[in-house]
């Protein structure tokens, strides 16, 4: 059965997972969280015998600051993710959760709310068992949220988040991750 701590030392295998961790606190945000495929495909990698790092294409971070909304301010806090991170040869990006909900509907269809912190936006994943994010709140403590646990991510069950009800999205970005990984199943919500 996975438990927090198995998942933490699965994705902290992944050498940038580990490193990003080690220096979230550098980049001096409001609650900031490695979040999303980083983790899970990971997770999923480890599972199939692959190098960790195997094919994630980006490092999602997550912060929440509602006192500034304009673009500018995130773009600004983007570049210099960009600078600081350069070294560790990897795609990372940020993402403001409080403004989330300014360009969503354009992008993926409307309905998108007003989020209060980084974690709603962590549960507003397409597929439950995705919907993790990891923060370091001190070196060498690291805080999982997984509001749906980790069994169906260690068994490789994508089943849609009623939270973001939009069976279109989930379905092709399930398939996109049985094409990586042949062995997950998909299932309708419990």
């Amino acid at each position: 059965m996975p438990n927090a701590a198995n998942f933490l030392n699965d994705i902290c295998r992944n050498a940038v997972n580990r490193r990003l961790l080690e220096r979230l606190a550098d980049l001096e945000l409001n609650d900031t969280w490695l979040v999303a495929g980083c983790l899970f495909q990971t997770v999923w990698n480890l599972r199939s015998a692959r190098p960790p790092a195997s094919g994630i294409r980006d490092y999602d971070i997550f912060y929440f600051d509602d006192s500034d909304l304009s673009w500018d301010a995130e773009n600004e806090h983007i570049g210099r993710v960009q600078r600081d991170f350069r070294d560790l040869g990897a795609q990372v990006e940020l993402k403001n959760q409080a403004r989330v909900h300014l360009w969503y509907g354009e992008r993926f269809g409307p309905g998108y709310p007003q989020l209060r912190n980084s974690r709603d936006g962590i549960d507003r994943f397409l597929s439950a068992c995705t919907r993790v994010g990891v923060r370091a709140n001190a070196p060498n403590d690291l805080e999982l949220y997984a509001p749906d646990g980790l069994d169906d991510l260690y068994n490789g069950i994508l089943r849609p988040n009623p939270l973001n009800d939009r069976p279109d999205l989930f379905l092709a970005k399930a398939e996109s991750y049985k094409e990586r990984w042949p062995w997950l199943e998909i299932r309708p919500a419990k």
